[in-house]
């Protein structure tokens, strides 16, 4: 049985857990601040060590997270040059004060008295992003983490003086020292938020989004047709299309895709504008080489680059013909995995109900295609292949697939002609 911890040691819940308490939120995980600890009173008490750089252990009971109150240095460039002290000297409000923003900067004590020396409270009364100090502009990291709370608090704006440090932080190429793993990581959160619009707003307004997503980036300005796309401009499209993936709670794979469905626009000649010949295969190899260098999850690499490449043909599903449509379906691998088919789907929807005016459009391609699927999964490729010469097999099934096609085409016009 682990050992009362003993005085003068005082145990803090501070970050999150507060900030969304104060905001009626239902808080997540508690993090929790020891002072006038070392880990071996700690470890005597029955808490057990976890992580090698830095003394953070485990509650013996609770099994949460408690660190030792801490100060940092900076002594590099980027997110990792710091050196961090804890002792039982540094005091609540010391550790407090290495934290991003005021928000995330308060604490309640045992008996859960508020503490906030750097005015959190006041900032989210006023819905402010603000810094807690000029240390914010030690670690460049936080420029994203300032986005990504943006499209979590949508009401929130940023403080002017944290807006300057965050372009200062770009400017001297600091986001250049991150690792492609955390920018992702922050990335990834921001575009699972609640208005994931609000972080690639704040990216672009510091200059952040032209070195972490400068294929994003490089649609802002560029037009599309009037007609389809009443926003026309492809950066406000994809930005309102991330929104509404958002307000239908899917998941990243659709959401990623949904970022880089457009990318290609950028590529096309501007002397086309606002037409776009061929900017999908172009905007599947943008893809590509962004995935690659995010180090993106396979998953969503591979729906992002299936979405880029067959949203077109998604949208005018019922005019294909039988061998594009069956085309699509195959590079779907929607026959193996129709869930595949699910999420280009959910993206291509994004994509088309998002532009002003079309929310309640419904999703009459993608339904096609379901019954499309449903139709090719209906050929029985076992007996077309065991009447079929070995050679022949694979045209023969697809021969099969596409004349079952042919058929349902022509048995959906003829009832469309008969209602109509």
């Amino acid at each position: 049985m682990a050992r009362p911890l003993p005085q003068p040691l005082r145990t803090y819940r501070v970050g999150g857990s507060v900030r969304d308490e104060l905001l009626g939120r239902t808080p997540g995980d508690r993090d929790w601040v020891v002072v006038g600890a070392t880990p071996e009173i700690l470890i005597a008490s029955g808490f057990r060590p976890v992580g090698r750089d830095f003394p953070v252990v485990l509650h013996p009971e609770t099994r949460e997270e408690h660190a030792l109150a801490r100060t940092e240095r900076k002594q590099g460039r980027g997110y990792r040059g710091f050196e961090f002290f804890a002792s039982p000297e540094v005091t609540l409000e010391q550790d407090l004060a290495r934290r991003d923003l005021t928000i995330n900067a308060m604490a309640r004590d045992e008996s859960g008295a508020l503490i906030d020396p750097y005015g959190g409270a006041r900032d989210l009364e006023a819905r402010v992003l603000r810094h807690v100090s000029p240390a914010f502009a030690e670690d460049p990291l936080r420029v994203l983490r300032v986005a990504r709370f943006a499209a979590r608090f949508q009401d929130f704006s940023v403080a002017p003086e944290t807006q300057r440090l965050m372009r200062a932080l770009v400017a001297a190429g600091e986001l250049a020292e991150l690792s492609h793993e955390r920018v992702w990581q922050e990335l990834a959160r921001g575009l699972m938020e609640g208005r994931p619009s609000r972080m690639l707003a704040v990216l672009r307004d510091c200059g952040a989004l032209a070195q972490v997503l400068p294929e994003v980036d490089a649609l802002y300005g560029v037009p599309q047709p009037p007609l389809p796309h009443p926003e026309i401009d492809t950066g406000v499209h994809v930005a309102l299309a991330l929104d509404f993936a958002a307000a239908r709670g899917f998941d990243l794979p659709v959401r990623y895709a949904v970022l880089g469905h457009d990318l290609g626009k950028a590529a096309t000649s501007s002397e086309a504008w606002p037409r776009h010949i061929g900017h999908e295969a172009a905007g599947a190899r943008l893809v590509d080489r962004m995935s690659a260098r995010l180090h993106v999850p396979a998953e969503c690499r591979d729906i992002a680059r299936l979405t880029a490449k067959q949203h077109a043909n998604v949208a005018r599903a019922t005019e294909l013909r039988p061998a594009t449509l069956l085309d699509l379906l195959q590079s779907a691998d929607a026959l193996r995995r129709p869930d595949r088919l699910d999420a280009l789907r959910a993206a291509c929807a994004c994509d088309r109900n998002s532009r002003p005016g079309h929310a309640g459009d419904g999703d009459r391609p993608g339904e096609w295609l379901a019954r499309a699927l449903a139709v090719v999964r209906g050929v029985d490729a076992g007996a077309v292949a065991r009447a079929a010469a070995p050679e022949r097999i694979e045209a023969a099934v697809r021969g099969a697939r596409l004349a079952a096609l042919r058929r349902f085409r022509q048995n959906a016009l003829s009832t469309s002609a008969r209602t109509g």
